[in-house]
């Protein structure tokens, strides 16, 4: 399958044939997401030696910093290649891997197909505030399983110079999907309800004996009345003898 891609401001513009052009591994490694100003990257592969770049006197090489705890930074051996007036990430090299070049799939203008699953790796170096984008495979470091080896897996491989059949994402989709499908329904069957703990029985409450009915207290009567019957009972002084 062929592919074009060019920066942002169209100073570079490239060519490159690939047989693995499916976007479907997300990378959360602090250099995919500061080279390329998003939360993940993502590459795909080309073949380097159909790779044909318009606008080279506006490229610009950068090998990224490798840094470990305890440890002194590292110069990384892969190229990144970028434009220079507006730095847009467009492709990397390893001379380890001298057969293959990986473009970034954001720099990638010819639609790409759509991958039956994405596969996120290096998650031990995600921020907390970033989400994980897609469902799918997780993966704290790089896993051992590369862009070639997961389209070969999936019958995805596209020969040089041809474009994916219209019914190669249906037909691979279909079996990931009734695989999934039948994992969660496993998984749903094996699962066991959960178990409601009963109420703990409260202590009976001791009753309690009610208080003895006072009799009702007499009514006073009014100062003045009380004034007047305390007049009334009050004896008159005795006459004095007369001498």
């Amino acid at each position: 399958m062929q592919l074009e891609g060019s920066c942002q401001c169209g100073k570079v513009r490239f060519r490159v044939d690939s047989e693995t052009p499916y976007p479907f591994m997300y990378c959360y490694c602090s250099i995919c997401r500061k080279t390329t100003g998003g939360i993940v990257g993502c590459n795909i592969m080309g073949v380097r030696d159909t790779l044909d770049v318009k606008g080279k006197k506006h490229l610009q090489r950068y090998h990224a910093r490798l840094y470990r705890t305890g440890k002194k930074p590292k110069r990384s051996k892969g190229e990144r290649w970028f434009c220079k007036r507006c730095g847009t990430h467009l492709y990397l090299l390893d001379d380890r891997w001298p057969e293959g070049v990986w473009p970034n799939a954001g720099a990638i203008d010819t639609p790409l197909p759509i991958p039956p699953e994405r596969i996120h790796i290096m998650l031990g170096s995600k921020p907390e505030w970033v989400p994980i984008v897609a469902p799918g495979p997780q993966h704290a470091e790089y896993p051992d399983l590369s862009i070639a080896e997961w389209h070969a897996r999936h019958g995805l491989t596209v020969k040089r110079g041809r474009q994916p059949a219209p019914g190669v994402v249906r037909e691979a989709a279909p079996a990931l999907k009734a695989a999934r499908t039948a994992k969660v329904a496993s998984a749903a069957k094996v699962t066991p309800a959960l178990k409601v703990t009963p109420a703990l029985t409260a202590a009976p409450t001791p009753k309690v004996t009610p208080a003895p009915k006072l009799a009702p207290q007499p009514k006073r009567a009014p100062a003045a009345a009380k004034r007047a019957t305390s007049g009334s009972r009050r004896r008159r002084p005795a006459a004095r003898a007369r001498r």
